[in-house]
């Protein structure tokens, strides 16, 4: 989206169309913070042209929430789709985890627990009030949902058939150099898990053989941004080829609280290791999928 500042993509493959939501940044050009109170949703069935579908969903959907739509992912399981959603507390301090669902992948998207999955008060592995944040969630080949989440700590927990609730304990994984923004995905027998390193951040990956790894760290998938401290991605298959979203600060007046959204082709090698991705200014070539218009 050119027209609006976006950062946080997620992304979904649904029936021949990629579904991308994005966090909408609404700071001013001299802002000092950032401004985030919906999140947006465009598809495309070429990875070219992408269509507007508006706000599907807002922090102000979760009730209990004050304020912020932070980073979110979503899933689609028995003919619905589950939006896990950063927002601020109402009344416990601190970051929280919501889940939102909807029959259509376009929204409107409502609040499937009436309280959060997540909050500050259930995790107690750093001090920080915005260590739950950046959820990622990822239904393996077996069936098994997880969520991934945190800032500074990587936590993990399995979630129930109903994705609307964690089953079993949250769990940790102690990754050196782990900032946020942990995300899954698996490719034949071996799991990738890629999140945001340092700070400013890089987009960095491991692989293990089971969603709770142990993870081997492999390497830099994408260099860190010029004008933002950010990156936060989402990697994606479609129709035979494979991407990453990340956000920059590339649209005109961009910068640390007014990111954009962006996409690039992403490769394996033989071995299984991706390819290090440089950033361009056109992105990836159309790929229309079958029947795309």
């Amino acid at each position: 989206m050119s027209n609006i500042f976006t950062a946080d993509p997620a992304a979904l493959v649904d029936q021949g169309r990629v579904y991308l939501y994005v966090g909408h940044d609404e700071a001013k050009p001299d802002g000092k913070d950032y401004v985030m109170n919906e999140w947006r949703v465009v598809s495309s069935c070429d990875m070219k042209t992408w269509k507007d579908h508006g706000s599907p969903v807002r922090f102000s959907t979760f009730k209990w929430a004050g304020r912020d739509a932070w980073a979110a992912d979503i899933a689609k399981r028995g003919g619905k789709y589950y939006f896990y959603a950063t927002v601020d507390h109402k009344t416990i301090p601190g970051k929280a985890i919501g889940v939102a669902v909807s029959d259509s992948p376009t929204g409107p998207f409502v609040d499937a627990r009436g309280s959060a999955l997540v909050s500050n008060d259930m995790t107690r592995h750093t001090d920080i009030p915005w260590d739950d944040i950046d959820p990622g969630v990822f239904i393996d080949t077996d069936g098994q949902a997880w969520l991934y989440w945190g800032n500074t700590v990587l936590k993990y927990a399995r979630l129930k058939a109903n994705m609307t609730e964690l089953d079993g304990p949250i769990m940790t994984h102690a990754i050196d150099s782990f900032t946020e923004a942990p995300y899954v995905h698996k490719r034949g027998a071996t799991y990738y898990l890629s999140y945001s390193r340092f700070f400013p951040e890089e987009m960095v990956y491991a692989t293990g053989s089971s969603p709770a790894g142990p993870w081997t760290f492999k390497g830099v998938i994408m260099d860190k941004n010029e004008k933002v401290k950010t990156i936060h991605q989402a990697i994606i298959d479609f129709n035979g080829k494979s991407y990453v979203f990340y956000h920059n600060a590339a649209l005109p007046g961009g910068g640390e609280f007014r990111r954009s959204v962006a996409v690039e082709e992403l490769h394996y090698q033989p071995d299984g290791s991706i390819g290090l991705v440089p950033q361009t200014a056109s992105g990836p070539a159309a790929n229309p999928a079958p029947g795309c218009q």
